[in-house]
């Protein structure tokens, strides 16, 4: 079956096939489902470009051929449209901002194995879903870098305020304060009611685990993604001076709380780019992501698009070797 993907340089992995019906696609990937995967073991990503998908229902099916069992979103941090069934729109930016690569729900004890996306409306200009080798990552990072953060961890700090960000009733899917505590404290999450109604959430992570199908070493985090040096430099100017470092809705560090410099932050992040694929989207196009293998992210655009989503095959941190211990604060 490896035999049947095609590569090019620069852009994901594809299967190239003439496809006749939606019906005959599910019928294709559940008899193929472990070839499937043994191109996503080597590559991170495929492609299945030009699938008769054109309607939300006809993504879920392809879906269901796919996932063996599907996965949750949980401690939701962006805006995202939900369409039923479990398929979501990916994340409702503005089309004139970009998104940084990162691997979904990294920042949770449990976590989709693999993710889907699907494209129904292609945009006639950018708007590509990158995806980045997590391994290729890890393996171009400084020794310095790498091995300071597969002894300390990473840290995330959320503020969860009304008119920042998600609010905690969204992200949280309830407005019960005791169910938001009661999630908190079986997920190594630390949090605290502010005065204000602010929830203010700390949780530490490994920010290096292990794929237990691969064995394969990976960078898996949001340290770039939420890192306040990643905001552009006059809007964190500003949000710095309003909120402090502490105050914004998300930031993140080594796993002891020490800030990560804005130079380690660009090495990282150039590491990204350098491990980074692209294949402009054309309707019907399905792409199938190894979460644990590969990073996400998306490239501005114009015009209408309309991406989903759909996660699946649940994996637990626990299984993932993790170098250092979640916790629902910081150590030091």
């Amino acid at each position: 079956m490896l035999a049947d993907c095609v590569t090019t340089s620069g852009a994901p992995a594809e299967f190239r096939r003439d496809w006749v019906s939606v019906v005959q696609v599910c019928e294709w990937l559940a008899g193929h489902r472990d070839a499937v995967r043994e191109v996503l073991d080597v590559h991170g990503a495929v492609v299945l470009p030009g699938l008769p998908v054109r309607t939300h229902e006809e993504f879920a099916a392809i879906r269901d051929a796919v996932f063996a069992s599907r996965a949750s979103y949980r401690e939701k941090a962006t805006p995202r449209s939900n369409f039923g069934d479990d398929v979501y729109s990916s994340t409702d930016f503005p089309p004139s901002q970009s998104i940084r690569p990162h691997n979904e729900n990294s920042y949770t004890l449990t976590f989709p194995g693999l993710l889907m996306f699907g494209c129904l409306t292609a945009p006639p200009v950018g708007g590509a879903t990158p995806v980045t080798d997590v391994r290729q990552v890890l393996r171009a990072l400084p020794p310095r870098v790498a091995e300071s953060f597969r002894h300390r961890g990473w840290a995330l700090v959320r503020n969860y305020a009304d008119d920042l960000g998600l609010p905690w009733a969204t992200a949280f899917g309830t407005t019960d304060k005791d169910q938001v505590a009661d999630y908190c404290g079986a997920n190594m999450v630390g949090h605290e009611w502010l005065p204000d109604g602010t929830l203010h959430t700390i949780q530490r992570r490994s920010a290096i685990i292990t794929n237990p199908r691969t064995g394969d070493e990976v960078w898996f985090n949001h340290l770039v993604f939420w890192s306040e040096w990643s905001l552009a430099p006059a809007i964190r100017e500003i949000m710095v001076e309003e909120f402090g470092s502490a105050g914004l809705p998300f930031n993140t560090s080594y796993g002891d709380g020490e800030p990560v410099s804005e130079s380690d932050i660009k090495l990282i992040d150039e590491a990204y780019r350098q491990a980074t694929v692209r294949r402009p989207w054309a309707p019907g196009d399905v792409m199938i992501v190894d979460n644990l293998l590969a990073a996400h992210g998306r490239e501005p655009y114009s015009g209408d698009r309309r991406v989903v989503v759909a996660m699946g095959e649940p994996v637990e941190l626990a299984d993932c070797s993790p170098t250092v211990p979640p916790l629902p604060g910081l150590t030091g």
